[in-house]
């Protein structure tokens, strides 16, 4: 039986270890090299974050499963969350709401004004006006089917009216016309989580953690391989599970390394890279961060309604 000194005793001991850890936790090395300020989306905690050049949140928002984010020219935050996308401003005003009975994975704001949304288990490519209002609806499943948790990571809608979708479960990258008809097709083994159609009309992938492995890899349009990264070819540095991407215009690319399934703390959670496969910036906030799913660098500049961003 605990006397009342032992419980004093005890208490001071966890409490004594708490503030160590906490005091130490301020001064870890979090990152190396020339850092960025970013949004982030942190899928298991369910948070959106804004984090400085230094390493530091500055601003969260809970966001359920999120997995994709955009900086808008407002500087408001468009994100998915689990079932839905908002758009919230800095002083967390909810200006945009969607929700459904699909699991969202994919959103991206038009230079319209309209806001293009992928649902993953409806297989449904919609767009939406600022009100709510569904002007556009693509069906990629057959009426009834329910493609399933798997079926559909992020996606996008290109200049030309097309729409390239990252069709996790099934290790493939297609892309759609305006109508939904397949106009192309790019293996992806791993399973494809993003994909990004670059101004020079190559397309710039990354692959999750299973048949083949995690890799970044660009295509060109006749679907040859012209550059690609694989889980183990960075020296001290394992890929887990890629999801976010972004290529820079010095040709870097930034990525975000899923720390789930067991691998937390194994590796960095960003990493950029540059052409000739060097690593020049990683970020490693195990005290704050958990499993990063989707980034945008502040420091980038350019409209993403206009495609000026590359993510």
């Amino acid at each position: 039986m605990l006397t009342k000194k032992r419980i004093v005793w005890s208490y001071l001991l966890i409490m004594g270890w708490f503030n160590y850890y906490h005091l130490t936790a301020q001064n870890l090395i979090i990152q190396e090299g020339q850092g960025h300020p970013f949004v982030c989306t942190d899928y298991s905690q369910g948070k959106v974050f804004i984090v400085s050049k230094d390493g530091k949140v500055e601003w969260e928002y809970p966001a359920k499963d999120c997995n994709d984010i955009w900086i808008l020219p407002n500087d408001n935050l468009l994100f998915n969350t689990g079932n839905g996308v908002k758009e919230v401003t800095r002083s967390k005003e909810i200006v945009f709401n969607y929700e459904s009975k699909s699991e969202i994975y994919a959103c991206q704001r038009l230079e319209n004004g309209n806001t293009f949304i992928g649902e993953c288990n409806s297989g449904k490519l919609l767009e939406i006006t600022p009100n709510g209002s569904i002007v556009k609806e693509i069906d990629l499943l057959p009426e009834g089917k329910d493609g399933g948790h798997a079926y559909m990571r992020n996606a996008r809608k290109l200049k030309n009216g097309n729409y390239l979708v990252a069709h996790y479960g099934e290790d493939v990258i297609r892309e759609y016309n305006s109508s939904g008809k397949v106009v192309r097709e790019i293996p992806a083994p791993g399973g494809p989580h993003s994909v990004i159609r670059l101004p020079n009309g190559n397309t710039l992938i990354a692959t999750a953690d299973h048949h083949g492995g995690p890799k970044v890899f660009e295509v060109d349009i006749k679907g040859n391989t012209v550059w690609e990264v694989l889980t183990n070819e960075l020296p001290g540095i394992s890929f887990k599970f890629l999801t976010g991407l972004q290529r820079l215009p010095n040709g870097n690319t930034v990525v975000t390394n899923w720390l789930g399934h067991g691998q937390f703390g194994n590796s960095p959670h960003i990493i950029e890279i540059t052409r000739d496969k060097k690593v020049i910036w990683t970020f490693f906030d195990f005290a704050t961060m958990k499993t990063i799913s989707s980034i945008q660098l502040i420091d980038i500049h350019g409209d993403v309604t206009k495609g000026e961003i590359w993510h």
